[in-house]
């Protein structure tokens, strides 16, 4: 695509990854130019195919990096790694950085209850929603719940093998959402003031266990596929803020409330059947 000179500029971080790699097309089909801010230089050739064209390099935490990023920017989609170290001051610094470039809008890709201190991939969210309070921009935080598309990395061996495990109890319930809505949420944020200063839950209809995703599962496989939990080895040298995450996971459901996805969208949310169906169809 070519860009629009007229157009909102917005920087896209993290937009070659798994999650922002689907709020860019979002956005182009709103005529957005997109700048995609990258991890490193062989990622260029995933938001190439994108359709974008304008591309920074660099680190979430070189200050550098983010400044030459932000340059001319007047938006920014911003979501953090997975298990990024020190994810709230790097924020933090973030949101700094984008206030000293005069960005105007910041949408925010947080994480559904980022009060809940004992997962720290939750609370690390908090102080950088604080920090865009405070800064005076102009904001939309996004909450979304435990995204369908996790479910992709370990489908085929799934489907091959007819067993579904997580390391946490099978009794815990969660709710979850497609990213590819979120995306669409997002690209409504940065694009029009209806969402602006907002706070967001996403979720999709649904609040199963993995007694209740087997029993889909094996629907739409047309086969039995048996929950299990996985016990992790000892020596699986897991991360802390994981394994914190997996043992809260085994005593406390996640939940959220479909209304306010399904309110913005217009439509009703996709569906997880929907989403193991495609699945399904790819592999």
């Amino acid at each position: 695509m070519k860009a629009n000179h007229n157009a909102l500029k917005v920087l896209a971080v993290g937009a070659a990854g798994p999650t922002a790699s689907l709020v860019v097309p979002e956005m182009l089909k709103r005529n957005v130019s997109v700048r995609a801010f990258v991890h490193k230089q062989e990622d260029e050739p995933i938001v190439q195919k994108l359709g974008v064209t304008d591309i920074a390099v660099g680190e979430l935490s070189d200050v550098a990096a983010v400044t030459k990023a932000l340059e001319g920017m007047e938006a920014v989609f911003y979501i953090a790694p997975a298990a990024l170290e020190n994810e709230a001051e790097v924020g933090k610094q973030f949101v700094a950085a984008a206030k000293q470039a005069g960005v105007r809008r910041v949408v925010f890709s947080s994480v559904i209850h980022p009060v809940l201190s004992e997962l720290i991939n939750h609370a690390d969210k908090a102080p950088v929603e604080e920090a865009l309070l405070d800064s005076g921009m102009e904001y939309v935080f996004l909450q979304p719940a435990m995204f369908f598309q996790n479910f992709a990395a370990g489908w085929a061996k799934t489907k091959e093998s007819g067993v579904y495990g997580e390391p946490w109890s099978t009794e815990t319930r969660f709710t979850r959402v497609d990213y590819r809505d979120v995306a669409e949420v997002a690209a409504m944020a940065l694009t029009e003031d209806r969402l602006l200063y907002g706070t967001f839950e996403l979720c999709a209809e649904g609040n199963m266990n993995r007694h209740d995703l087997a029993a889909l599962m094996s629907e739409v496989l047309g086969k039995q596929v048996k929950p299990i939990k996985i016990k992790l080895p000892a020596q699986a040298n897991m991360p802390p803020k994981l394994t914190r995450m997996f043992d809260w996971y085994d005593k406390h459901a996640l939940l959220g409330n479909s209304t306010t996805l399904r309110a913005i969208l217009g439509r009703e949310p996709r569906t997880l059947r929907s989403f193991f169906e495609e699945l399904n169809a790819q592999t």
